[in-house]
């Protein structure tokens, strides 16, 4: 009887030893998942970044030559002008006073030459019948020289008094819109060291321009021509689109930081753009059309141990026997229970996607990754020795 029991004991124990292995075998059993994409008609852009502020293409600042006391404004703030048109006019009291004073310093030379030249030519009379001394005729003849220079001056100082006097209105130099309008009625300006700003013109709103600084690291990819996009707060869901129009040589040096301003036309039909806004830009230095896979498909190489537990998962694995060239790299393609190498040559990269020039076709699956997971939860595996729950139908 002990020995009957005791050899039940023994069979209870080795089923209790080989479940608890199966059970774990079970639980850590694994599965090879393939991270696959297919091969797909792409745009490839690599493009550089920066940022720009959003200027009129021609901007002009209108000032004043003359000092005195604004007396009437013509314009206002978004003013539409046309070239010639009048904007300002300075008080011309004072000015229409120096030009009468001018006017009689004119008159009173004019006299004086007059006189002079009478005095020089009865004085020549007397010397050429020696009459009058050497000492007469030259005074005669310096006398009628200033005489002359005075009168020079004084139509100089009245010509230039009638310039002045235009000055006083102040005429728009080109058609556009005025931007900014810098005085007020009755306001004084002088123009005794340089010439004050009344008003900022900008020709056609229509189009624009973005003045981008693009890093010294990245300046020599751009290239005149290139198609630009960017965006402004103002319109976070609108795309712009330029191009690339100049390149400043003049660089800018901001806290050791060496950017150069790149030139971007920028149309603006519908007038969203305006003077000064900052613009975010993005400049398209290259770009490729064709096939495209992710970039991190170069980045799997198995080695031999992953290899074969791939063929364990009934996938056949066909290896190349020759060598990629210079410019061509290797890929694994998956066709099925198939898993092969692929020589490719790689194009245009974003660092994310690359473009294949030669080597592949649309629909071709290319392999990014093999990963391992666990066949299933181990909660859900069951004891072979214990009896089945019953399932519950859930509706």
């Amino acid at each position: 009887m002990k020995k009957k029991i005791l050899i039940i004991s023994s069979i209870v124990a080795i089923l209790a030893i080989s479940a608890a292995v199966w059970f774990v075998m079970k639980s850590n059993q694994q599965v090879l998942v393939f991270n696959t994409k297919p091969a797909e008609d792409g745009h490839i852009e690599v493009i550089i970044t920066a940022t720009g502020e959003i200027q009129p293409v021609t901007q002009v600042e209108v000032g004043t030559q003359v000092s005195g006391v604004i007396e009437k404004l013509h314009v206002d703030f978004n003013s539409v002008v046309t070239k010639g048109q009048l904007l300002a006019e300075i008080d011309k009291s004072t000015l229409i006073e120096q030009n009468k004073q001018a006017r009689a310093s004119v008159s009173d030379a004019e006299g004086n030459l007059t006189f002079a030249q009478q005095n020089y030519d009865r004085v020549k009379i007397l010397f050429d019948k020696k009459a009058s001394t050497q000492t007469t005729i030259e005074e005669a003849v310096n006398k009628l020289i200033s005489a002359k220079n005075q009168y020079t001056t004084a139509k100089s100082n009245l010509q230039k008094s009638e310039v002045n006097l235009s000055y006083a209105v102040i005429y728009s130099p080109i058609s556009g819109v005025i931007l900014n309008r810098a005085v007020d009625e009755g306001q004084t300006v002088a123009a005794s060291f340089n010439t004050p700003t009344l008003f900022t013109i900008a020709n056609d709103l229509t189009k624009m321009q973005v003045e981008a600084n693009v890093d010294e690291a990245d300046i020599g990819q751009v290239k005149v021509g290139q198609t630009v996009t960017f965006t402004v707060d103002a319109f976070p869901d609108d795309l712009f689109r330029g191009t690339v129009q100049s390149l400043r040589l003049q660089p800018t040096v901001i806290s050791n930081v060496v950017t150069y301003t790149v030139i971007i036309e920028a149309p603006n039909p519908d007038q969203k753009l305006f003077p000064g806004m900052t613009a975010s830009t993005s400049i398209i230095v290259q770009q490729a059309e064709g096939i495209v896979i992710p970039a991190e498909v170069f980045n799997f190489n198995p080695d031999g141990d992953l290899l074969r537990q791939i063929e364990q998962q009934e996938v056949s694995i066909s290896m190349l026997t020759e060598k990629p060239g210079a410019k061509q790299s290797v890929i694994w393609i998956k066709n099925g229970s198939e898993m092969r190498q692929q020589i490719v040559t790689k194009g245009l990269s974003d660092r994310t996607s690359i473009h294949i020039e030669n080597g592949l076709k649309k629909g071709d699956t290319v392999v990014l990754s093999v990963n391992k997971v666990k066949a299933a939860k181990t909660a859900e595996v069951a004891n072979p020795f214990m009896p089945t729950p019953p399932k519950v139908k859930t509706r």
